[in-house]
Parts: C-alpha cells; sequence; structure tokens
C-alpha cells in the first residue's frame, strides 16, 4: 500500500515537473513559481508535453462547465496539492460560486503558508474585499476555501466541506488529478459513491493511468514500487471498462474516458505546434506511448437537464 508520505511526494513530484515545463515556455503560470520550487531533474520533451497536455485538457473540461453554468457553481479539487488553477482562472474572470481544494493537512499546511506569504496570492482569494479566515491548515474567504481532509474518510471530508458552506444543490465539478489510484479501490468507490448521493447535478474530472496491464504500465508500476509508491487502485486503470464503470455502478449517469493522445489532438493546434518548437522531440513514439497510459475520465449525473453532455473534448 502507497504511504500517505509516499503519496505526498508526488505532488511535489507533479509542481516541480510543471513549473519545469512553465519555465521551458510550455504555458504561461506566473503563480506555480509562487508555490513549488525548481527541481534539479532535468525533464525530456515527452514528459514536457505530457504535462502540457494534462493541464490544458482539464482545463478545458473546467472552462466548458464553468461557461455552460455562467459561473454559478461550484469546484472542488479534490488532492488539489499545489495546484494554480483557482488564481489562473480568476485572471480569467471565471470564477465560480465556490472553489474548494482539499489535501491532506500537511500539504494544506504548507500552501497555507505560501499564500500567506505570498501577497499576490493572497490578495487574489477575494471577491472584493472580503476576509480572510486561516488556521493551521484551513483557509476561508468568500469565494476559496482550503481544507484539510482524509478522502478515504468521507465523515471527516463531508464535515470539512460543511466548513465552507457547500451547497448540494448546486451544479458541482470535481477534479482529481492521479488522486483516486492512491487510494484503495473500496476507499474510492465510496468517495465516488458518496458525491453521487450527495451532489444533485455534478460532474468528475479524473485524470489517471491507463492500460497498466501491458509491458509500458507494468515498467511505470515498477518505477513507482522503487521509489516506495505502490498503487493500490490500479486495478481500476486497466482499460476503458474500468474506467469508466466504477462511475456507472456507484451512481453516475454517464461516464466516458478519453486518453490523453486523442486530448493532445483536440487541444487548439495553433498552441499545439507552438509547443512542438520548444524543444526537439525526437522519440515521438516514447511520447504516444506515454500519452496512451494516461486518459481523463468524465462522469456526470444531471436530473435536472441543464446539459452537462455537451462538456467534452468536442469542438
Amino acid at each position: 500500500m502507497a504511504s500517505d508520505e509516499a503519496v505526498m511526494s508526488t505532488n511535489d513530484d507533479a509542481s516541480q515537473c510543471k513549473r519545469f515545463a512553465v519555465d521551458k515556455g510550455y504555458w504561461i503560470d506566473p503563480y506555480i513559481s509562487m508555490l513549488a520550487m525548481r527541481g534539479s531533474d532535468i525533464h525530456t520533451p515527452e514528459i514536457n508535453r505530457g504535462y502540457y497536455a494534462r493541464v490544458k485538457g482539464i482545463h478545458l473540461l473546467l472552462e466548458k462547465f464553468l461557461k455552460h453554468t455562467q459561473c454559478n457553481c461550484q469546484v472542488i479539487n479534490l488532492g488539489a496539492g499545489y495546484d494554480t488553477t483557482f488564481w489562473q482562472f480568476k485572471d480569467k474572470n471565471l470564477i465560480p460560486k465556490s472553489y474548494i481544494e482539499v489535501d491532506f493537512q500537511s500539504v494544506t499546511a504548507k500552501k497555507c503558508h505560501y499564500i500567506k506569504s505570498r501577497k499576490r496570492l493572497l490578495q487574489n482569494l477575494t471577491s472584493e474585499d472580503g476576509e480572510i479566515k486561516f488556521d493551521h491548515y484551513d483557509l476561508h474567504s468568500d469565494i476559496y476555501h482550503l481544507i484539510g481532509a482524509d478522502l478515504r474518510n468521507v465523515n471527516e471530508l463531508e464535515a470539512k466541506l460543511k466548513s465552507c458552506n457547500v451547497d448540494y444543490t448546486l451544479p458541482t465539478v470535481f477534479v482529481t488529478e492521479c488522486v483516486l489510484v492512491y487510494m484503495e479501490t473500496n476507499h474510492s468507490n465510496n468517495l465516488i459513491k458518496w458525491i453521487a448521493d450527495n451532489f444533485q447535478t455534478a460532474f468528475f474530472i479524473n485524470y489517471e493511468q491507463v492500460h497498466m496491464n501491458d509491458k509500458f504500465g507494468q515498467i511505470m508500476i515498477c518505477n513507482l514500487k522503487a521509489r516506495q509508491c505502490d498503487l493500490p487502485g490500479v486495478s481500476a486503470c486497466t482499460d476503458f471498462q474500468s474506467q469508466t464503470q466504477r462511475f456507472l455502478t456507484n451512481g453516475w449517469e454517464v461516464a466516458d474516458m478519453v486518453e490523453m493522445t486523442h486530448v493532445y489532438a483536440s487541444l487548439p493546434q495553433a498552441d499545439v505546434q507552438r509547443i512542438e518548437k520548444v524543444e526537439f522531440l525526437d522519440e515521438h513514439e516514447l511520447l504516444q506511448q506515454l500519452l496512451s497510459h494516461y486518459c481523463i475520465t468524465y462522469a456526470f449525473k444531471d436530473p435536472n437537464k441543464i446539459g452537462l453532455y455537451t462538456v467534452n473534448f468536442s469542438p
């Protein structure tokens, strides 16, 4: 089983990878350097393009959801780490009624500290001149909340969401990036079901591994094990059916999975052509292998028929 410390270290790795790609010019994020230290590793072009596709793919769906609901909605990022999406979207004037980030308390404590000590992060946390409340590992403003909770304990999560004045009747989008795979499947299934049972209208965006039973996938698993980081939820990362079925059997109406190869091809091609000039890529086959072993699965329940089926990777 993956230790909590090993799982939390993946947040540091992902944040450093994103910062490296931003520093190279793959996309603009003026906030990542305020939360993520510059790592010592040099990342290959295929890794950088993979992170580009990851960030842009999630942002594409998130932006579609926000625009479709006219921002009369909530965003809940589970296992958010040092994610900067809130600040990036605030610059676009795309902020929901409530934006909530959840992670382990030790992670949120560090993020609270960074936010407090970086004026640019702090001053963008409210809609106008609203009050900001801090404690050791939680932060609350009128539009942004950062809470420490263990996602394996839905009772704890529910109690912490109450402190954010979460509205279960408001359309809500959930985001997870390589989070569910680090949980035992009974815990991730409980979380997915709890969300479906409690939120009236919901959309779920999950970025994660897929096709982990083939040779390339097994190498990925071995590499993580060498870092004392197992994947207890990897059984859900076998194929399209395993990725979508866990949502369909736990209260969600519709679920679909898109390989990152397709996501990459769905992004605005002018920008893709721009980033492909940032670094020369010799091993195109390796990029395709990498992209084909990650996916974005999205699911929704839309009993009020507000049209969540339009939130997808179609133009």
